[in-house]
């Protein structure tokens, strides 16, 4: 079977990313996890979507911009504490005694299932020499792992972030509080790698591992890491949004940028602008930017950033962005010359789609993690604005996942 073919069923387009996932794994498979047949892969999934949903009968679409690392390029990553490992299947055809605690990730469709790894191809290798110092430890010293079911189990999670100026922020995850373990754990990780930045450590008692409605105790060092592209530097808290890939982030923000095409006298709307970052890239070519998110916390750190790069011309406010962006904002604020739109996945709200229309905004900068959604949302938005280009961008090699950044441009000015 001619694997571009139009009979293929893994090629016939679907409306949601499961497919996208399905088809990729398949076309993975195929390549042998050759990168140059997924990046071809993923444009074609960007194509696609835009030829069958946002009905562009050429989409003007740029090649693809592959990562620079295709190992090792992520800055953050969570682990899982298990008191049951997933076995492999040559361990299950061991007659012997298996130990069964493990650190590591979950079994993609299984929630429960947390596979035990000694080398992660994902982050940096000293992220192993952490994830495995404290395995050791608190195995030695016979710490108890989380039960999931039962809710019980002293160690739960552990994440570890870094920065290309090499800051690194850990941080311990227990179920409860004991003062002696507690203290033993983070006082021999904060001997082992005296180079951490930012030692922390949570209480999670819940029954869900997210950490952004819980405490975080500074241990050692900074609350905080802080990251720098090109000359814009990016407090990164424990709770804070920052994309995972720093590098391609980088390339992704002057994409954005280029397509902005600036030239000092704009005013800007930074949607689901989260800690502030491509505003604060922007802002230098701008009048003035707003930004609107729908964390508070993460307003809370564009005000810092802005703050900490000393940029004037930047505002933030909190919100849900289909009550935020009314007529009178726009009066009060300023109508957008420029929109920048990041949404999440689900892309964005039909009511902020029709606001965005009506703001009379020349250009919109569409910055997406989810073809799918965004070739949905400019299909609506067609009426009034035509896609000039597009550029996917790979933020995820050997993953079903890739980025696009689309121009549009106002049919009446």
């Amino acid at each position: 079977m001619k694997a571009g073919g139009k009979n293929n069923p893994f090629f016939s387009l679907a409306h949601n990313s499961i497919l996208y996932t399905l088809r990729f794994m398949w076309w993975v498979q195929m390549a042998r996890f050759d990168y140059d047949a997924q990046i071809r892969f993923k444009e074609k999934v960007v194509r696609d979507a835009m030829e069958r949903l946002a009905k562009i009968t050429a989409p003007p679409i740029d090649p693809i911009l592959g990562a620079q690392n295709t190992r090792n390029y992520r800055n953050k990553m969570e682990y899982t504490f298990t008191h049951k490992r997933f076995l492999l299947k040559e361990e299950m055809e061991f007659d012997g005694d298996h130990q069964m605690n493990g650190l590591g990730f979950h079994i993609p469709g299984k929630f429960n299932k947390v596979l035990d790894i000694n080398t992660c191809f994902l982050q940096d290798h000293r992220a192993d020499s952490i994830r495995l110092f404290v395995r050791e430890t608190t195995l030695k010293n016979n710490i108890s792992y989380f039960d999931l079911k039962q809710q019980d189990g002293i160690m739960r999670n552990l994440i570890i972030r870094n920065t290309t100026t090499d800051e690194w922020m850990v941080i311990v995850v227990f179920k409860e509080f004991h003062a002696d373990i507690v203290e033993g754990l983070m006082s021999a990780i904060k001997t082992k790698f005296p180079w951490i930045t930012s030692l922390q450590y949570v209480i999670n008692g819940k029954r869900n591992d997210t950490i952004f409605d819980q405490e975080t105790i500074v241990y050692h060092g900074r609350p905080y890491i802080i990251e720098q592209l090109e000359n814009l530097k990016f407090i990164i808290g424990p709770k804070s949004f920052f994309q995972t890939n720093t590098l391609q982030a980088l390339e992704l923000y002057r994409i954005a940028r280029e397509y902005a095409g600036l030239t000092g006298i704009e005013t800007v709307y930074d949607l689901y602008t989260g800690t502030g970052s491509i505003a604060a890239f922007v802002s230098a070519k701008a009048l003035k930017v707003i930004g609107v998110e729908y964390v508070k916390e993460a307003i809370d750190d564009a005000e810092q950033n802005a703050k900490l790069n000393s940029i004037k011309n930047m505002n933030f406010f909190a919100g849900d962005m289909k009550d935020v962006l009314t007529k009178e904002f726009f009066q009060i604020h300023g109508a957008p010359d420029v929109i920048i739109t990041d949404p999440p996945r689900a892309g964005m709200h039909d009511d902020v789609v029709k606001r965005i229309a009506d703001s009379g905004a020349k250009k919109i900068v569409y910055v997406s993690c989810n073809p799918a959604t965004q070739a949905r949302d400019i299909l609506l938005l067609s009426e009034n604005y035509v896609v000039e280009k597009m550029k996917p961008v790979d933020m995820f090699p050997h993953t079903s996942h890739v980025e696009n950044v689309a121009l549009l441009v106002r049919k009446y000015n």
